[in-house]
């Protein structure tokens, strides 16, 4: 069975977010200023051996050597803090050694079926094409969701020379190699400085992003079958391969890597892209139905036995209900809602549509780890259904003109998308209302997740978005602080109210998931919520058009043990 999770306050960061190692944050952590503040730590899977996307393409679960050691580990036990971690369901990388092994060995690979065989998965559901790959029939696919234009496919050279194509929902990347004269002479008949003039020819075109097919020889036309042999035995890959979840493989791996994560003090194990792993002709591709609950029931199963509690991750509309859903069937759950009605509150002076949803988490009891900001950006429009469109769009266009970015996906803006910004610059960069924000976040049903850069009050970074280029806008909030600036940052008002906060969220009896939450309504500025639990209790009053708030909390015997004012 999974441990009881607590209500206490967890950071949320990359190992390499303050300072250069995980280490450097557990010793940030064992500063008297952080006593006390933290009972979880969410840290992000770089943690882990990855390649790509900043750790959620996993090549293995070890904990990477330049970024953290089982010693960190340790040393946050002995703080008090337990982890969450994340498991990807849906993917692994392609350097994983499954994946290498299919290249090295091909049919004759154990793992062949360990990832999705394209062509067996639509074997008589389509027509095969010139590219070898088959193009299944319309009706199929029509209402197929994918994550990017095209078909989900990565062609894969197998040592017979055969190209086959797997699932591959995520990113992927195809390299060749650049060759020079001495290459070319090795395989093929040819003069030497005919060898240098075609090298440079076959390396421009590479270099310009044509693949092997599409490099015009000229004169050198009749080298292209050998120079095309050369390079395509030479190909290298990067990517996220989808597994193959009918295997029985793939449920040993899910079974070893919920073990480890145990071991590594692991509570909680958010499940990546889990949506997009149960796959049938014809179903939707994500959140298909009834598969995807059979199939967390069956991780909750490996779960149980190491002690984990699952938390499904999943953006969607609010008008869909699947956060409900996923609740129903006794999982935690995101409240990706919280951060778009704070920033809705604060512009319209209005706690409508806030009180609403904290009502509905707590009538139906829903369990949520809730949050501000993430690695991942602000989800808007999750809130379609629970405020208006015009409302998310003018919301929208506050975090854009105060420097955000917005995300489509592959141009379809009403499929889903996030604005890149931090929270504190999402809010005007004004320090009442980050701290008002995170007094309600503290408040709200749900155990508070706190962004590293939301502490610190971090500002749009785009300069780091300028660095990392085409597809780099989330790095405006994921900017990795030295443990100088860290330590600066503890000087700060906001900073240290913040921790303030935190500190009596995490310690004080009236708050956890068994607690009894009142709220008041008087007029839509103004909020009013009560904790109570074995007598004590903890209030918080606020003004949504002064951003005046107060917060008490008492003890048993009705005696006020704490106080804090935002005149």
């Amino acid at each position: 069975m999974s441990r009881p999770i607590s209500g206490a306050p967890m950071l949320n960061a990359y190992p390499d977010s303050i300072g250069d190692t995980l280490g450097d944050i557990v010793g940030f952590l064992q500063k008297p200023e952080l006593k006390d503040v933290f009972g979880s730590f969410y840290i992000l899977p770089s943690i882990f051996n990855t390649d790509l996307d900043r750790g959620f393409s996993v090549i293995d679960y070890g904990i990477s050597e330049l970024l953290g050691s089982p010693d960190d580990l340790d040393a946050l036990r002995v703080l008090g803090i337990d982890l969450k971690l994340d498991f990807i369901l849906n993917h692994a990388s392609v350097l994983s050694k499954p994946f290498q092994d299919i290249l090295a060995k091909g049919e004759a690979s154990e793992y062949k079926d360990f990832f999705i065989n394209w062509n067996r998965f639509w074997d008589g559901r389509g027509i095969m094409t010139e590219t070898g790959y088959i193009q299944p029939d319309p009706a199929l696919i029509r209402d197929m969701f994918f994550r990017k234009p095209g078909l989900p496919i990565l062609m894969v050279r197998f040592p017979d020379g055969s190209s086959v194509p797997y699932w591959n929902t995520f990113y992927q990347e195809v390299a060749y190699e650049r060759v020079d004269a001495l290459d070319l002479m090795r395989v093929m008949e040819i003069q030497y400085g005919s060898a240098a003039a075609l090298a440079g020819i076959i390396d421009t075109a590479l270099d310009g992003g044509a693949a092997p097919k599409d490099i015009v020889f000229g004169r050198f036309e009749r080298y292209r079958s050998r120079v095309t042999e050369l390079l395509e035995s030479g190909r290298k890959y990067l990517g996220q391969m989808d597994l193959n979840i009918a295997s029985p493989l793939v449920w040993d791996y899910y079974d070893q890597t919920l073990r480890t994560l145990s071991e590594y003090g692991a509570h909680i194990v958010r499940l990546d892209a889990f949506a997009y792993a149960p796959k049938e002709p014809g179903e939707k591709n994500f959140l298909n139905e009834p598969a995807t609950w059979e199939l967390l029931e069956r991780v909750r199963v490996l779960a149980d036995k190491y002690g984990l509690t699952l938390l499904p991750e999943i953006h969607a509309s609010y008008s869909e209900k699947i956060y409900e859903k996923i609740a129903a069937q006794g999982y935690m759950t995101y409240d990706f809602f919280l951060p778009g009605l704070i920033i809705d509150a604060f512009e319209r002076h209005s706690g409508d549509a806030l009180i609403s949803w904290a009502k509905e988490l707590r009538d139906k009891g829903i369990r949520t780890v809730n949050m501000l900001g993430c690695h991942d950006g602000i989800p808007l429009l999750d809130l379609k259904g629970l405020i208006g469109e015009d409302q998310i769009q003018t919301l929208i266009d506050t975090v854009v003109a105060r420097g955000g970015f917005v995300k489509d996906l592959h141009g379809q803006k009403n499929v889903y998308y996030q604005v890149s910004a931090t929270y504190y610059s999402a809010l005007g960069e004004d320090d009442r209302r980050m701290l008002l924000a995170r007094a309600i976040q503290l408040f709200m049903p749900g155990k508070p997740q706190v962004w590293y850069l939301d502490l610190f009050a971090g500002k749009n970074d785009h300069e780091a978005v300028l660095r990392a280029g085409a597809g780099g806008h989330k790095e405006i909030n994921r900017t990795n602080l030295t443990l100088e600036q860290a330590e600066k940052a503890l000087k700060k008002s906001v900073v240290k109210d913040q921790l303030e906060l935190l500190r009596f969220r995490g310690g004080f009896p009236a708050f956890g998931f068994g607690s009894t939450l009142e709220i008041t309504e008087s007029t839509p500025a103004q909020l009013a919520f009560c904790w109570k639990k074995d007598g004590y209790t903890a209030r918080l009053t606020a003004d949504l058009r002064t951003y005046h708030f107060m917060i008490s909390g008492a003890d048993s015997a009705g005696k006020e043990v704490f106080t804090y004012t935002q005149a």
